[in-house]
């Protein structure tokens, strides 16, 4: 099992994190974009670091309020989303996540969230960027992985999976062992999903320990068709 950490959940800039984690000995971790942007590195030196540390980085989060928008957000979202792209290029990141619409004006309507999930799939496929998406806890109208699920699965894209954080769905008062399903099980979709990657994060900033692994992270991705 690989493991990896957020950046937002340790402290001191984005440098002193990453020589921490390799310190501690994970195999990557999550670049937090706050971390970034307060870097005085560029993403290739970023990268580059992080080569040097032994680790991966594994994901770039948060993209937020992306879905349930009208027209002419969306084409901001996107224009936004490809700026991000191309950034994760530079950082050698494959992996963006994307929150579900927290926003008071998030439109209630799964068919639209789905094609406009489907379209940033689309315009991410090309940088050979993939998109996780994850249902917050918060969110306006998505706020469960099965609600989540249903939206991948109608979206339909394979650079599209969803991303099953356990803060959020303990947050809920549910887990996929509780409720009989996951993912995998639920789907009703010939092509059932993969597991494409396990990560820890840790909400407290303190090293996770196998006594205590904090927050458990895992991203889905469809299954190529056969």
């Amino acid at each position: 099992m690989r493991r990896s950490i957020a950046t937002v959940s340790l402290s001191g800039t984005l440098e002193e994190k990453l020589s921490a984690a390799a310190k501690v000995g994970f195999d990557g971790v999550e670049i937090f974009e706050n971390d970034l942007l307060a870097s005085p590195l560029t993403p290739r030196e970023i990268r580059a670091l992080a080569g040097e540390l032994g680790l991966t980085i594994d994901l770039y989060q948060p993209f937020r309020d992306f879905e349930g928008v009208d027209g002419t957000r969306l084409a901001a979202n996107l224009r936004r989303a490809e700026a991000k792209f191309a950034l994760m290029v530079e950082l050698g990141v494959d992996t963006l996540l994307v929150c579900s619409n927290a926003t008071a004006t998030a439109i209630d309507d799964d068919a639209l969230a789905a094609a406009q999930l489907r379209a940033l799939a689309e315009t991410a496929e090309p940088y050979g960027v993939r998109v996780a998406y994850e249902a917050l806890a918060w969110g306006r109208h998505v706020s469960t992985y099965e609600h989540s699920w249903r939206i991948v699965e109608a979206a339909d894209h394979p650079a599209l999976g969803l991303c099953l954080d356990s803060f959020h769905i303990l947050s809920r008062g549910t887990t996929p062992r509780a409720s009989g399903t996951s993912p995998r099980t639920a789907s009703s979709s010939s092509s059932s999903p993969t597991l494409h990657a396990w990560t820890w994060t840790c909400s407290s900033g303190a090293a996770t320990t196998a006594a205590s692994p904090g927050r458990e992270v895992s991203t889905w991705w469809p299954s190529p068709a056969t």
